[in-house]
């Protein structure tokens, strides 16, 4: 592991001072690399899905997982958006001339040496490979044992780009020992790695941030709220209520609590409840929703629990404050939504709601690199410093300080 990462915090030095034509043009061969090897990606993903389905990981684990010709296109697709972005490192943040004449920049530079830890999606292989290296920084990787096979097929294809420019392979690369000791040294190797980033189930999470001396930016569990306020148009209410909990149950963008304004919960709760039912959707409920419908009794531990299933918790809240109490003392500050007619409260849930990404009229779905134009992201970051929300590749750089004088000294 030692000589691994010393070869990493090497390359660092090589890939901060790349160009960033240069970048593009190896990115741009890296999303060639996968479409045409597509077939040994998906053979390897494959050996990953026998193993899921031996394993009875649940259906939206193998979702997450799944890996066919769409998806591999749309990883190297990603690539190829993230390539064509405005290059990150150099930008000049502020810029001053001191009363004595020195003059000082503030200007973008990458981080180093980024480790990311994750679970379950191979296309983060690819996705934080791309993100790290037009950022200029190196990206270790540690996929979870559930996708070894993929993310092995991906990195190989990437680490084979790097080398036929003449760059070294330890620039985006897998741990080497990818056990949970493998990991632990790694997250104490301060001298070597910059960032640790986790993604993945809240025991992860926690484990790394209790135990790595290297700094840690989170992605944290996503339990995500939608409030139905009583100014909600139902129809338009119903459309984005689906999207944002069944499209894909087992993303971190998924809603796993709907509040109902109790003004409009009799008549809400019976035409959600039908919409839901189409979607085999388990709707577990608060004491006054089963009243209204006929559903599973919500306890105290569905309201702190992140399903990453086709599972949905419903409570009836007494209007927008209560509705922002409850957000304040059971979600992870990932993403929140609002659906309203009523300017104020919208206003008012943005302001108070404390989360990465707040929404009104619109589904927490969006919470993605993707689609905030990012190309992709390494993580949504629950931190609130030194990144928030989808982290792209301006997320990834730090900054330094360039003065010039003409001879100063300092009286």
């Amino acid at each position: 592991m030692i000589d691994f990462v010393k070869k990493a915090k090497k390359a660092s030095f090589v890939i901060a001072s790349l160009r960033d034509d240069k970048k593009q043009k190896i990115l741009k061969e890296m999303a060639s690399a996968l479409r045409n090897n597509a077939k040994t990606i998906i053979e390897a993903n494959q050996k990953d899905m026998t193993y899921a389905n031996e394993a009875n990981l649940n259906s939206a684990l193998k979702d997450r997982l799944f890996l066919d010709e769409k998806r591999v296109n749309a990883m190297a697709t990603a690539l190829e958006e993230i390539a064509a972005l405005k290059n990150p490192v150099g930008r000049v943040l502020e810029g001053w001339v001191n009363p004595n004449g020195l003059k000082i920049e503030k200007v973008a530079v990458p981080i180093g040496v980024i480790g990311v830890i994750y679970e379950s999606r191979p296309n983060v292989t690819s996705d934080v490979a791309g993100l790290c290296f037009k950022s200029g920084n190196v990206a270790i990787l540690k996929g979870g044992k559930e996708a070894i096979n993929s993310n092995i097929a991906i990195a190989d294809l990437i680490q084979s780009v790097l080398e036929k420019n003449s760059l070294p392979k330890e620039a985006i690369a897998m741990i080497p020992d990818s056990s949970r000791e493998g990991v632990d040294k790694l997250i104490k190797m301060d001298k070597y790695i910059d960032l640790i980033i986790p993604r993945g189930g809240e025991a992860l999470i926690r484990h790394i941030n209790e135990n790595s001396s290297v700094p840690v930016v989170k992605h944290d569990k996503g339990l995500c709220h939608i409030f139905v306020e009583k100014t909600a148009d139902f129809d338009k209410s119903i459309p984005i209520l689906i999207n944002a909990k069944t499209q894909r149950p087992g993303v971190c963008n998924a809603m796993e609590t709907l509040l109902i304004d109790k003004k409009i919960a009799k008549g809400f709760l019976p035409i959600a409840k039908k919409a839901f039912d189409e979607k085999n959707t388990e709707l577990r409920g608060c004491e006054k929703t089963t009243k209204i419908i006929e559903i599973k009794s919500a306890t105290e531990e569905d309201w702190d629990t992140e399903y990453l299933d086709n599972i949905l918790s419903i409570k009836i809240v007494d209007g927008l404050d209560d509705a922002i109490e409850h957000i304040a003392k059971y979600g992870s500050g990932h993403s929140d939504a609002i659906l309203s007619e009523n300017h104020q409260a919208i206003e008012d849930f943005l302001n108070r709601v404390d989360s990465a990404c707040v929404y009104a009229n619109a589904s927490t779905r969006f919470t993605d690199g993707g689609a905030f134009g990012f190309g992709a992201e390494v993580g949504i970051s629950t931190n609130k410093l030194h990144s928030r929300g989808p982290m792209g590749i301006n997320d990834l750089t730090t900054y330094k300080f360039k003065i010039n004088g003409d001879w100063h000294i300092r009286e």
